[in-house]
This record gives C-alpha cells, structure tokens and sequence, in this order.
C-alpha cells in the first residue's frame, strides 16, 4: 500500500499537471514534446519521488490530449502535432454551426482512448516482460529500424531516409569533440541537450531567421488577426461520454483505441491520420462523418500516449516508441538521476504503475474533461488574448539552454544551437520527429558499425 503522505503529493501533482496543461494544450501550436519533455526532466532532476513524477506525466499527457483538440474546433486552429489530421473534420462540424458538437465528440474520443488503453497497455506490458532481454539484446538495432520504419511511414520518405546517417554523424561528431577537449567525460554521453536541441528545433531556426533583416523584412505582418469564437451550447448534466458518442462512434473510437495500444511502436501521427480516415471513409454524410474521424482520432491519440509510455516503462525499460523517445524520454533516461540501465522500470513495482497511471488519468479525467465540455469557449477566449504563443516558447527556451548548460557547460549550448538548426531544416523538409529521436539513440550503434 502506498504511504498516506505519498499519495497526497501524487494527488497534488496529478492536479498541477491537469491544470497546467489544460491551459497549454489550448494554446495553439504548443507540441507535445516540446511543452512536457522539458518539464519532466526538471521535475526528475530535482530528485522529486518517481511515482510522483510518472503520476503528473500521466495526468499532463491526457489534459494535454483531451484539450488540444479545443482550439481545433473553435478556431479551425491545431493546439498541437497531434491535433492537425483533424483540422479538416473539425473545420466542417465548424461550417455546419455544430463547434460544441465537435468538442463534444473529441472530448469524448479521449475519454474512451484513455479508458481502453490502461487496460490494454497493462497487459499488453506484463505479457512482453518475458521477452524483455532479448528485446533489449537487440536495442540498438531496432532503433534504427525503427527509423527507417517511422522514414518509411512518413510523407516524405526520401528525405527522411537521407538524413539517417548525416544526422547520425554530426551528433556521434559533437560528442567526440567533448570528450576530446574534456569537456564531460569519455565514459559520459551527452544526451538530453541534444534530445531537447531536437524537440526546439523549429523554434531555433525560426529566430535565426529573424536575425537576418532581409529575411525579417520580407514577412508578412497581419496585425491583430481576428479570431472567430462560436458559443457552445450549455447544459446542466453532466457530460456523459457515453451518450454524447453515437453506438457506431463508441465502436470505431474502442477499437482505434485498442489498435493504436497494440502499434505503439509507430508513429502516432501518422496511424491517427491513417485509421481516423479509414474509419470514416464510408460515411457519406459531412457532419457523421466529421464526428466519427474526429471521435476516433482522439481516442487513438490518447490511447498511442498512454500506451507508448507505459509498455516500454514497464516491459522493457528502453524507450523503443515515438512517445518514450519523445515526450515520456525523461522517465527513461535523464543522466545523473535515470539512465537506461537505472530507471523507473527498475525502481516502481508493478502496482506502483497501476496507482501513478489510475490517479493521474482520474484526476486529468474528472477535472480536464468537465472543464472542457463545460467551459471551453471561454477558457479559449482567455488563453487566445492573454497567453502569447511566443511567451510559452520562450519559457520552455529558456529551461533547455539552462539545461544544456547544465549537460555539457557553454560550448553545449553552441551544440545544442546546432543540433536545434539541424534538426529544425530536415523538421521542414518533413522529416519526423520520431525519426530524428530514433536516429539520436541509434547513433552510436550506427556509427560505431561504420567505424569497424
């Protein structure tokens, strides 16, 4: 049984990351990776208990899902990566005078995602603790294949493939130079600067870009952009999932939820774009058809987040999906506290998970959830006109050069400039995010075997 005093600061935690990421999964464009990595490395690093930290991640990532879709469907505007394949859907229940409609059904998909996913990813991580060390023997590999998978699986293969070994060597480059010059120690790998430089690096490319006055001058200045917020409709019960879901809805959003658990090795962009549509392909009225890719795509983002955590935190103790390298990263590895061979796999026991998973997911549940049928209208209105995007970019900025400084000293923070310009040119050539995090791991291995 957990200690009474214990379970109080998971509570507490579970709330604070509720609240916090209710209010920055509405604000638009805020990636996943780049607003919640961040955040758990700190939390990790000021030696806060594990099962605290795992409980405010559970309950960050599904306040953080359950809310990024608001923006979506009251502004046509994505709050996230992961809200974009709905825009299209969203924009049409938008048209037809139904963005409460819209909320509702979304809402509700991640409801039942994160309801079919605990269970699923639980078992689903027991039954492959078996196969744990051979899985492990075979690390290495399989994060470079995955990274031709994940290259494979995106829009544009070929300049993800491409990019495989360039990135590949200038990251093992960077290290090398370190180790040379002494700057951390050859038994020492510098890895979370560098894994943050890569989840910034749109943002780091962007502002050089704004330090060239020919490139600053040609942009184009808009104003104050006038947004168009359209009223929910209220009602006094409680918003039940499951009436608000039709049958058909309920059915297509448990079973997206089911098959994005069991693929939660793949990226969750792209089987959320893929199955939503699928799912909704022969549906042939607009708004019914809005409703179930919508329902169904945020059940499966939900249950791709929940499931890409737990199963490798669990089974294996090797980050081998998009979200353990990703946004769930510094539960698995965070140098000096975690490290692959020292993590939370090896530290919490198997009902340790269970109690972190079911507070966090019933606190961000009952609160998020509630909140947004009840009051997304006017939580989006506040964040819209109070909150610049550019304010909460700045503040994650800021944590990751601390952070960096922190990895490697000054010249670090040169590197992980580098690594952020890099990464951010092949990010808007349409390279994925999973497939640079994969590349980052199989660095080493990859090198190494071109080394002899």
């Amino acid at each position: 049984m957990i200690d009474p005093s214990l379970l109080i600061q998971m509570v507490v935690a579970a709330i604070a990351a509720a609240v916090i990421y209710t209010i920055i999964g509405i604000a638009p464009g805020t990636d996943e990776t780049a607003t919640i990595a961040p955040v758990t490395l700190a939390l990790v690093l000021t030696g806060l208990e594990p099962i605290v930290v795992l409980t405010f991640f559970m309950s960050a990532i599904i306040a953080n899902k359950l809310t990024d879709s608001v923006p979506v469907a009251v502004a046509g505007v994505p709050g996230g990566v992961m809200a974009a394949p709905m825009v299209e859907h969203a924009v049409t229940l938008k048209k037809h005078g139904k963005p409460d409609l819209s909320i509702r059904k979304m809402a509700s998909g991640s409801v039942i995602g994160t309801l079919v996913a605990i269970p699923v990813s639980l078992l689903l991580a027991n039954a492959l603790i078996p196969l744990s060390d051979v899985i492990k023997d075979y690390a290495n590999p399989l994060f470079f294949i995955g990274a031709i998978i994940l290259a494979l699986m995106s829009k544009h293969r070929w300049i993800s493939l491409a990019s495989i070994i360039p990135f590949a060597i200038l990251i093992q480059a960077l290290r090398h130079l370190y180790w040379g010059i002494g700057i951390v120690p050859k038994e020492t790998t510098v890895f979370t600067s560098f894994f943050l430089g890569i989840t910034i690096g749109p943002v780091i490319i962007t502002l050089f870009e704004l330090l060239n006055k020919g490139k600053r001058d040609s942009l184009e200045r808009f104003g104050k952009k006038p947004i168009l917020l359209h009223k929910n409709k209220r009602t006094k019960e409680f918003p039940n999932p499951f009436k608000i879901l039709t049958k058909k809805e309920l059915g297509t959003s448990a079973f997206a939820s089911l098959l994005g658990s069991l693929t939660f090795i793949m990226s969750p962009v792209g089987m959320t774009a893929l199955l939503g549509e699928l799912f909704s392909s022969r549906v042939k009225d607009p708004v019914e058809k809005a409703s179930r890719a919508i329902s169904s795509m945020d059940a499966l983002t939900n249950a791709t987040y929940i499931a890409g955590t737990l199963i490798p935190l669990i089974a294996l103790g090797i980050p081998l999906s998009p979200v353990a390298i990703g946004p769930a990263n510094a539960l698995f590895n965070a140098p000096p506290v975690f490290s692959l061979d020292h993590n939370l796999h090896h530290i919490l026991s198997n009902s340790d998970f269970i109690w972190a998973t079911i507070i966090g997911a019933v606190v961000a549940l009952g609160l998020t959830y509630f909140v947004v049928v009840k009051f997304s209208q006017q939580i989006c209105t506040f964040v819209f006109k109070w909150i610049p995007h550019e304010a909460i970019l700045g503040l994650f900025f800021g944590l990751v050069l601390l952070l960096a400084f922190m990895d490697g000293g000054w010249l670090n923070i040169g590197g992980v400039f580098l690594i952020g310009l890099v990464s951010g040119i092949l990010h808007r050539l349409g390279v994925n995010y999973g497939v640079l995090f994969m590349i980052l791991y199989a660095a080493p291995w990859l090198i190494g075997k071109f080394a002899g």
